[in-house]
């Protein structure tokens, strides 16, 4: 297999092993941007439901902080990606419009139709068309750094996100143990040195190279992490990937790894156990790792650290972030560029 540090070093031109490194200190930036955003008008307000609106690297902090809090939040909460808003929305409603760059049609499209019906609304954005009107129509906006990939600003997006849904009432105290994950992660970052021949990211992107991974999670925690690894296998890698969440899969797409067409050998599952798992999913996660191991499809299961909710999630993100990096320099690309969004783009503009 090619040199890793001199690949990384022809390849990665963005810096992306950097941006995925720079993670628990994007965290720690966050937690005080979430901390300080000026949300005395919503403080004493009661919602009803909770909708975070976004697209790609901006939505995923909706999904992680969604599957999070699962067993936390007390009302309905949603991630929405689509130019409008689902008919519960009203003026008990609390909208997040989440855009990285604040340019993105799908959330501006949004954000006009929460205008509409009178939600109270707050933006996480670095900027642009988004940030425009938000300060127009005096809603409150968390300002975010520019000049990342969507992706690479997670740590700016999930953090302000969990410190507001503290801030109003929404969910217990996070700021504690955001700062822990962040302090966390700093730790573990060494795990994945590109000098480390036997580093885990590596050696799992090693496993996944050549074929196309099926990632299966538990639904109550690891569902957005699954998610995300997905997006960031697609961006990173340019590879295809899928997903799936237990216990639905065993309900449907069980049943449809028996016709494979002599792809047996294309296909490497990989599951994300939780160490807190409920226990029937893990019975079920036993049961399908043999069923598919009997028709010689390559799983592999992972299973994240014990310890608090948070950093069991975090843990997760940066170890598959870090395996999609060092897939795509197997894969001979550049992790950073976005070539075929850029061009959807270039001719949606057109």
């Amino acid at each position: 297999m090619a040199d890793i540090l001199a690949l990384k070093e022809t390849l990665d031109k963005g810096d992306m092993y950097g941006l995925i490194k720079a993670m628990p200190q994007n965290l720690e930036q966050g937690i005080k941007l979430g901390r300080d955003a000026d949300l005395m008008r919503l403080e004493q307000e009661t919602f009803q439901s909770v909708v975070v609106a976004g697209m790609g690297g901006s939505a995923i902090a909706g999904d992680i902080a969604r599957s999070y809090l699962y067993r936390q939040i007390q009302i309905p909460f949603m991630v929405c990606r689509y130019y409008r808003l689902p008919a519960f929305v009203n003026r008990k409603s609390l909208v997040i419009c989440c855009s990285y760059s604040g340019n993105t049609e799908e959330t501006l499209s949004a954000y006009d139709d929460a205008i509409v019906t009178g939600a109270h609304i707050i933006a996480i954005t670095s900027g642009g068309k988004l940030a425009h009107k938000a300060e127009s129509d005096g809603v409150p906006i968390v300002k975010i750094k520019g000049g990342l990939p969507p992706r690479a600003a997670l740590g700016y997006s999930i953090a302000p996100l969990l410190m507001i849904l503290e801030r109003l009432g929404l969910c217990e105290e996070q700021s504690e143990a955001l700062s822990q994950t962040a302090l966390q992660l700093k730790n573990w970052a060494a795990l994945y040195d590109p000098a480390d021949d036997k580093n885990p990211a590596l050696d799992l992107a090693r496993q996944i190279y050549g074929t196309i991974p099926v990632i299966y999670s538990g639904y109550e925690r690891l569902n957005a992490v699954a998610t995300r690894f997905k997006g960031q296998l697609s961006e990173n890698a340019k590879i295809l990937a899928f997903t799936n969440v237990f216990p639905e899969q065993n309900h449907n797409e069980l049943v449809g790894w028996h016709k494979l067409y002599d792809l047996d050998k294309k296909y490497t599952v990989v599951i994300l156990k939780d160490s807190q798992e409920h226990k029937r999913i893990r019975a079920r996660m036993e049961i399908v790792m043999q069923y598919l191991r009997d028709k010689s499809i390559k799983v592999i299961l992972l299973e994240n650290l014990s310890g608090q909710d948070l950093d069991r999630v975090f843990y997760f993100i940066q170890y598959l972030d870090f395996t999609s990096y060092y897939l795509a320099l197997l894969n001979g690309v550049d992790p950073t560029p976005v070539n075929a969004i850029d061009y959807l783009k270039e001719k949606l503009a057109n």
